[in-house]
């Protein structure tokens, strides 16, 4: 079993900035991807970006140039740094563990509410 724990959601102005982070705790293997998604009211749940073990990256169009997302494999830590927000950025966002070695498992966070409006 794996645990992931997000803080850093909350109400900012467009054009403002935060950052999210999501710790995994528990059965971690080493070879595997963490990132974002998000679900605004009535939509979908979409992926905002993701990385893998190795470095790779992969962001939404919609959020290319603006969000950045890291990692800290010592700490089994994902960030995502999220600049020139939008309030069409407004949603929850899901923190995402998942691995496919040696076999497949998606985990999720609890979501956190990011909103974005003057």
């Amino acid at each position: 079993q794996v645990q992931l724990v997000e803080s850093g959601g909350g109400l900012v102005q467009p054009g403002g900035s935060l950052r999210l982070s999501c710790a995994a705790s528990g059965s971690i293997f080493s070879i595997n991807t963490m990132g974002w998604y998000r679900q605004a009211p009535g939509q979908e749940r979409d992926v905002v970006a993701t990385i893998h073990s190795s470095g790779n990256t992969n962001y939404a169009d919609s959020v290319k140039g603006r969000f950045a997302i890291s990692r800290d494999n010592a700490k089994n830590t994902v960030y995502l740094q999220m600049n020139s927000l939008k309030p069409e950025d407004s949603a929850v966002y899901f923190c995402y563990y998942g691995f496919r070695i040696p076999y497949s498992k998606d985990y999720w966070g609890q979501g956190t509410q990011v909103t974005v409006s003057s």
